[in-house]
């Protein structure tokens, strides 16, 4: 299958604030702040939202994702994004993050085709954030 980049997406995060010895492992509560997105069809702010978070299993070595954030496009239109997924666990904390983001937006807007999507996106974390690049099938 081949895919196109719909756009690449940097993420602000607060510090996390951990909650350790769950019953699945470690949470990791993250509070994203802001950020920006752009891409060949579309582009602009990631709102500032709730908290998202991610889990630590108790061996250590895989997390599992799950962000929910607010798109506002550049011609002011609002795209909710959700995702999930995994990411690998080094002695720095998370890395080789891979998720799956659905999109959700007005069915009669210009970007009411994404509701139809479902993505694949890569990434990684970087100083006080993560930068996403999300592909879409051709």
């Amino acid at each position: 299958m081949e895919l196109e980049l719909l756009f690449e997406i940097t993420a602000a995060i607060a510090p996390p604030i951990l909650i350790p010895d769950t019953p699945d492992g470690t949470r990791v509560v993250v509070h994203v702040t802001g950020g920006k997105f752009e891409g060949p069809r579309l582009k602009g702010t990631v709102l500032a939202s709730g908290a998202d978070w991610f889990l630590i299993r108790p061996d250590g070595k895989l997390g599992i994702i799950d962000v929910r954030l607010v798109l506002k496009t550049d011609d002011d239109e609002n795209i909710y994004m959700t995702y999930t997924g995994r990411a690998k666990i080094g002695p720095s904390g998370p890395h080789g993050l891979a998720t799956t983001p659905v999109f959700a937006t007005s069915t009669k807007g210009k970007y009411a085709w994404l509701n139809d999507v479902q993505a694949f996106a890569t990434g990684e974390p970087n100083p006080g954030g993560v930068t996403y690049k999300v592909y879409i099938p051709k």
